[in-house]
């Protein structure tokens, strides 16, 4: 399980989707499934607020996207959570699942080297970040998986970010859903904390680890981290919704 932790924080700090590996082997291990939720959130949100603040100190986050975003954000993961409870999941996990390869392919192509980007239009800040945060939000609270991998292609794609700040901008997102998801389970004595502190510790190493990696290879590694993390995705939707 320190393995799978290490593997997750490396992974979630560069490209997202940590949690696909980390929260299945918790269960493999037998821990029941809300205790290994629990547990998963407590071990990654303090693995991503070390990302975080590697990236932080390496001036890489865009504060201006994060603080137009982060309220969209935490409205669209209520709303998806709402949603949910009414609604069955199997739809839009299909869905997605048909997405993910047109994603992956996207995040290949060859593209220009791109500017990091001082500046942001109003366009930018006022509709294209928040609707960005309020759609991938809602994805968050209805679904879930993939959620950071998403952020960053999207940021890439839609905002002109480069990858690497994109990763960077997508972990203040990351670490405060996971900061109230992770409230919620505490509160409700689902997380193993004898568990979770030798998990931490390897996801802080592993982000640790990812993130200094980003920083210093650039778009190229985060590229392929990010096909490597929807290629489970695909692998994990394809298994929950079509094989088991």
């Amino acid at each position: 399980m320190c393995l799978a932790a290490f593997a997750a924080g490396f992974i979630d700090s560069i490209a997202g989707g940590g949690g696909l590996l980390l929260t299945p082997s918790l269960l493999l291990a037998g821990v029941p499934p809300h205790v290994a939720l629990g547990t998963n959130k407590f071990a990654s949100t303090l693995g991503t607020s070390t990302a975080l603040y590697n990236f932080v100190q390496s001036k890489m986050v865009l504060w201006k996207v994060a603080a137009f975003g982060i309220a969209f954000s935490l409205v669209g993961s209520y709303g998806g959570t709402m949603a949910v409870l009414s609604f069955p999941a199997e739809p839009l996990g299909r869905l997605i699942l048909l997405v993910l390869p047109f994603a992956g392919m996207a995040a290949l192509m060859p593209k220009k080297e791109r500017h990091h980007a001082t500046e942001f239009s109003q366009i930018d800040l006022m509709v294209k970040a928040p609707l960005i945060c309020f759609a991938i939000g809602f994805y968050d609270g209805f679904l879930g998986p993939g959620t950071g991998s998403f952020l960053i292609l999207a940021f890439h794609a839609f905002l002109k970010i480069d990858l690497v700040r994109a990763s960077a901008t997508a972990k203040i997102f990351n670490f405060s859903s996971n900061l109230a998801a992770l409230a919620v389970f505490a509160a409700d004595g689902k997380v193993d904390y004898w568990l979770g502190l030798p998990l931490a510790a390897a996801n802080i190493a592993g982000n640790w680890l990812g993130s200094h990696l980003a920083i210093r290879k650039g778009a190229g590694l985060v590229r392929w981290l990010l096909i490597a993390s929807l290629s489970i995705l695909f692998l994990s939707l394809a298994w929950k919704f079509f094989l088991a």
